[in-house]
């Protein structure tokens, strides 16, 4: 049941339809849907449960499945084929084709990251650009890390700040994005159990954190430069009523986007609501602001930096080839790592300024340099001269348990693993066996099985 506090509330929204809202509640269940990398896939994708899979409207590479499949059993989820996203969350990609042109190397700020789905959107949109994306929570930052791996591209850096950290770089990003902390009403058909702790309580306590994060991303946005703010809750506190207020406080302005009508997206306050009874897809709520000048403007203060960049190509027991070019070898916290040469200079704008968790790729740590690390295998700009051991579906679930193995095969050494030539990870063949190298964190579970 849902409360009848939270239904009041909503009365009178566009689009609010109350017996329709609770029939889809109640009679309906979630949908399922995903978005393609096609960075690792191109236009090809696999076709075994995607068959049946129709397109979402908003967002080209993502798609509805007509049932949810067990994914932690499926090597391309593992190989970071697909990202498994709210279709709503989706939006995002058309908003960014209404606003800015693909080809932008921009300076982006993914605030409130995790577990990563706008983050990689964003890295696929902004392919030249820098994108940063924060976690303020350690064990969300983890798993924001683990998906940004399996995504595989070279143009993200992971932090763990507090919002207010980021006063270190005033007026330093061209976009900030905000998947705001909300109350999650928007999520109660997926998470009905949620419905029953719901109270207006929870509604203030978020409006108050939205807030300091909207004062937060104007002082870091540079003039002429936009904010993308989101929520997952129907609450037009945090919402409609939170637009009114950051407009009336700062010099901003809202940027309206074309919207077909056809989608039933509705328009609201100049923000985009979905209702789960108009259209596929969960409570979402999008508005975008631009800034419209700082009264003053602060230059980033340069400190010393904590990378190095690496002068020749860095010396290990296994080769790794990049396009020279486009990439190069940094030192940072005891580890190489390999990143967009075009993304240095912004680099030593943040680094020493945030805690930095990672950045583009790593290739080993230096105490141990005849380690390869896990995501040379899952990057899509790396490549190593290690041979590739094919496995069919079978070995690769094992592979993935984490399993050891007898060495059957001729070759010696270390072995990159992959499913239909998608990296899934690395092997150490010895005479006698094999020796799984997949992280122990990122490992099947036995009771999914």
């Amino acid at each position: 049941m849902l409360p009848s506090s939270f239904i009041n509330s909503l009365k009178g929204l566009p689009g609010f339809d109350e017996q329709a809202f609770i029939r889809v509640h109640e009679q309906q269940e979630p949908i399922t849907s995903l978005r393609f990398n096609t960075r690792k896939t191109g236009d090809k994708k696999p076709n075994h449960f995607f068959e049946q899979a129709s397109p979402i409207p908003w967002c080209k590479n993502g798609f509805y499945l007509k049932e949810r499949p067990l994914f932690v059993l499926d090597p391309y989820w593992h190989a970071g084929v697909y990202y498994v996203q709210e279709s709503s969350s989706m939006f995002l990609h058309y908003v960014l084709e209404q606003m800015v042109p693909q080809e932008n190397e921009w300076q982006v700020l993914d605030l409130c990251a995790a577990p990563g789905g706008k983050t990689t959107l964003l890295a696929n949109y902004f392919d030249k650009g820098l994108i940063v994306a924060n976690e303020t929570i350690k064990s969300r930052n983890s798993i924001l890390v683990e998906n940004t791996i399996k995504w595989g591209a070279d143009n993200i850096v992971v932090t763990q700040n507090d919002p207010s950290h980021f006063k270190a770089l005033p007026q330093f990003f061209d976009l900030v994005l905000i998947d705001a902390p909300c109350s999650g009403s928007g999520l109660f058909r997926k998470q009905p159990q949620f419905s029953n702790e719901w109270h207006l309580g929870l509604v203030k306590e978020a409006r108050k954190t939205q807030e300091s994060i909207l004062h937060e991303a104007y002082q870091i946005t540079e003039n002429q430069g936009f904010i993308i703010y989101s929520t997952c809750s129907f609450s037009p506190e945090e919402n409609e009523l939170l637009t009114t207020w950051f407009l009336s406080h700062y010099p901003v302005k809202q940027v309206q986007v074309d919207v077909p009508e056809a989608w039933n997206i509705k328009v609201s306050e100049g923000g985009y609501r979905f209702w789960p009874h108009l259209l596929k897809g969960e409570g979402f709520y999008c508005t975008v602001f631009q800034v419209l000048g700082h009264t003053t403007h602060h230059s980033v203060k340069i400190k010393k930096s904590l990378f190095h960049t690496c002068i020749s190509k860095p010396q290990l027991p296994f080769e790794i080839f990049t396009n020279e070019i486009e990439s190069d070898f940094i030192t940072y916290k005891n580890a190489l790592w390999c990143i967009s040469k075009s993304l240095l200079k912004e680099l030593k704008n943040i680094d020493n300024q945030l805690n930095i968790i990672k950045i583009g790729a790593c290739c080993a740590f230096l105490n141990t340099t005849s380690v390869p690390d896990h995501q040379l295998a899952q990057s899509n700009f790396i490549k190593t001269h290690f041979p590739q051991f094919e496995c069919n579906l079978n070995w690769a679930i094992n592979y993935l348990k984490r399993n050891s193995f007898k060495n059957t095969y001729t070759k010696k050494g270390w072995h990159l693993i992959t499913y239909n030539n998608l990296g899934l990870g690395l092997a150490n063949f010895l005479i006698n066996r094999i020796n799984n190298a997949y992280p122990k964190i990122l490992k099947i579970l036995h009771y999914y099985l």
